[in-house]
């Protein structure tokens, strides 16, 4: 059942290029398959396609955004279908800690002794009925009693029926702000659905208020934005090709070559994105390049650099001249990278495969003018796109990420030349990953400074939103409200002379 009452999914995860599909023709045979002997294709509703991805990303700790992509792949949804399920599930996922709170007072066994299934089509439903006004409560109620009756017995489907229809009654007084605890750790936690764990560090670090607002900017839906390739044309003028053809597009607050846009369709779905003229990326992720400030020219590393979008853009900086070695670890994602490339017609990046803790041996040391190291990180920056970090993400994760972290600086400083550059960046908001990293590595590293040494026009619109200080020294902490954009921490160093 198609249903746009939903408001509107604008999710970025779903892979640029990745779309869902028309479902094929029927036959004019009263729907029958259309070739002698072929069984038809078991169609699935919507939701029920939902729970079996919230299930899977459950159960085997995939990445809801590639579990969303196979399902959508291979469901071939009409666009209003495929827009219902991405909402359920990413808004689901996101929620899951009040849903299951609000959830547990209705549930009389308990919400442990579920099967999953259940667990998750309740949750699900619970969503829709608390979070998406726009849809009918009778369709979400309906509809899981559906699932429930196909799936279990009697019994599962009158529990899923009396429970739903409690919520339902319940409504006017199921307000996420209007939950409360004497902690006020733990009613950040229930409110806005995170771990109080992670709560609590960063209440520890922003204080109550800043931390409320880094969970609540969190559960927004991310909204759209490509980097312009300035090889290809000016911002501008792009801008008003986008406009021209049906899209809202507008400048980027803080990233020089980005536009934000506010009404359309799928931007990696355009005959302008498979021209080259951009680059589907947030616009904290353009800061970064933005920050190494390459020059025409210049021998550039990328020690992270799948799927592209930074390698891509120190080359659009460098005018096509010089040379960005763009290394990952793993073959495939090098692909990545080289179709990323050749769609933007560049010629100047060379994407090669290696251990980033081994590219020392590769390269001679002193050898580049700039380094980039966009490290491994735990990720709390981009919830809004993979919700489920927050709920798989451990305290001890991030201590073993930081390790790899400064692994990585120790092993790929030594080839930035005496005056050269070392940015590095990640997509977390993490001290242990961030700000406590550089001041190590800079403790065991004299020989590197920090440097305040960015572009104006990013360092203005940082300092008006709070981001940085009067004093910046050339580190900066993007928080996701600061620019509806991912939370990054970028860090500019020299090696001395």
């Amino acid at each position: 059942m198609t249903e746009s009452g939903t408001r509107k999914p604008n999710r970025s995860n779903v892979s640029p290029g990745s779309k869902s599909k028309q479902p094929p023709k029927r036959s004019s045979n009263g729907g029958k398959a259309a070739h002698v002997g072929q069984a038809p294709r078991k169609v699935k509703s919507p939701r029920e396609l939902a729970v079996d991805t919230l299930v899977k990303v459950a159960q085997t700790g995939a990445y809801s955004n590639l579990q969303l992509n196979r399902t959508l792949q291979e469901a071939q949804l009409q666009r209003a279908d495929a827009g219902l399920v991405t909402e359920l599930v990413y808004g689901t996922i996101q929620r899951q800690a009040t849903l299951d709170y609000w959830l547990s007072r209705f549930v009389s066994k308990g919400l442990h002794k579920l099967e999953p299934w259940v667990h998750q089509l309740l949750r699900m439903s619970a969503y829709q009925l608390l979070y998406l006004d726009r849809i009918p409560a009778h369709a979400a109620v309906n509809e899981a009693v559906t699932i429930a009756k196909k799936r279990g017995h009697s019994g599962i489907s009158g529990m899923v029926n009396g429970v739903l229809r409690s919520i339902d009654r319940s409504r006017a007084e199921l307000q996420a702000s209007g939950i409360t605890n004497a902690d006020p750790i733990v009613q950040i936690a229930l409110r806005h659905s995170y771990p109080e764990w992670l709560v609590s560090k960063w209440v520890n670090v922003y204080g109550e208020e800043m931390a409320e607002a880094i969970c609540a900017a969190g559960n927004e839906q991310p909204h759209a934005s490509i980097r312009a390739n300035t090889l290809r044309g000016s911002r501008e003028a792009l801008i008003e090709l986008l406009n021209s053809t049906g899209y809202e597009a507008e400048p980027s607050d803080v990233a020089p070559a980005g536009i934000t846009v506010s009404r359309g369709g799928n931007l990696a779905d355009t005959d302008g994105f498979r021209e080259g003229l951009w680059t589907v990326q947030d616009e904290s992720s353009m800061l970064v390049a933005e920050v190494v400030a390459p020059k025409a020219g210049m021998q550039v590393l990328d020690c992270c650099a799948a799927p592209g979008g930074k390698s891509t853009h120190l080359a659009e900086l460098m005018g096509g001249k010089g040379k960005v070695w763009a290394n990952d670890l793993h073959a495939h994602k090098r692909d990545l990278i080289v179709t990323q490339t050749e769609r933007l017609k560049l010629r100047n990046v060379e994407a090669i495969t290696e251990d980033a803790l081994k590219l020392s041996e590769r390269f001679k040391p002193q050898s580049m003018d700039a380094v980039l190291l966009d490290a491994p990180c735990s990720g709390f920056g981009v919830i809004r796109r993979k919700p489920e970090i927050k709920w798989t993400k451990t305290a001890g994760d991030v201590s073993e990420i930081a390790g790899l972290q400064h692994r990585l600086l120790n092993a790929v400083c030594d080839l930035v030349r005496p005056g050269g550059t070392l940015v590095y960046s990640t997509c977390t908001i993490e001290q242990d990953e961030n700000e406590q990293q550089v001041a190590r590595f800079l403790q065991e590293h004299p020989e590197f400074e920090l440097d305040s040494n960015w572009p104006q026009v990013i360092v203005d619109q940082l300092k008006k939103v709070g981001a940085i200080g009067e004093h910046f020294n050339g580190q900066a902490q993007l928080l996701p409200q600061h620019f509806d954009s991912d939370g990054f921490f970028i860090a500019r160093m020299v090696r001395r002379s």
